[in-house]
């Protein structure tokens, strides 16, 4: 059960430190109506991936096992593609006060909505993360459900620090993002592999 655990918290983790629409917009309302009014934009992803979620998690579990792995594979090496993206952001980081200043006007009906349009979270659900929940919830409901709970409580709890962190430390939050990019492209990897692996051994 621990390794879904862990595997549900770091992806979020990773997921939610990416440069992106949602992110790019959130850090925009920091900016311009300050962290406490920016808050609420972090449970945005909970209300935009409920249908995403439901609509994946029924066709992943309409069809058969072998399907279910050549995703994985497939998800493994699209980790490996993410942790490649992370690392080139880590790399030439460079923040645009610019772009994130634009589209200021956007409330937590245009985060969900921004979210929704992403297809971030369609390639996540079907590559990733769906898969995962339907092996944990194999095992256990339980174990699916605390996954899930993971993965979501995590990106809020993210997004939260990364409101925060542009909210009160404007000239720290690039260095401090930069490293954080760094690190999820490792992590990204890291979890590349184990979807590979978790992929390639059904076929063994």
């Amino acid at each position: 059960m621990l390794n879904y655990l862990i595997f549900g918290i770091s992806y979020a983790f990773a997921a939610a430190v990416q440069p992106g629409p949602l992110q790019t917009y959130i850090i925009s309302e920091v900016l311009k109506k300050g962290w406490k009014a920016s808050i609420p934009l972090a449970f945005s992803p909970i209300i935009s991936d409920i249908p995403i979620s439901i609509l994946i998690l029924y066709l992943l579990s309409n069809v058969p096992d072998f399907f279910i792995n050549g995703l994985r594979i497939i998800g493994g090496l699209f980790l490996f593609f993410l942790a490649y993206k992370a690392y080139i952001s880590w790399k030439t980081y460079i923040q645009d006060e610019t772009d994130l200043n634009k589209n200021s006007k956007l409330t937590f009906f245009n985060a969900v909505l921004v979210n929704l349009l992403n297809p971030g979270p369609y390639i996540g659900w079907s590559l990733i993360l769906g898969p995962l929940v339907l092996d944990a919830w194999s095992l256990a409901p339980k174990i699916g459900i605390a996954l899930i709970f993971c993965f979501y409580s995590t990106m809020i709890i993210t997004l939260i620090g990364i409101i925060i962190l542009f909210g009160f430390a404007r000239e720290l939050g690039p260095k401090v993002s930069k490293s954080i990019i760094g690190i999820s492209s490792i992590g990204l990897f890291a979890f590349g592999i184990y979807q590979l692996y978790k992929g390639v051994i059904f076929f063994i």
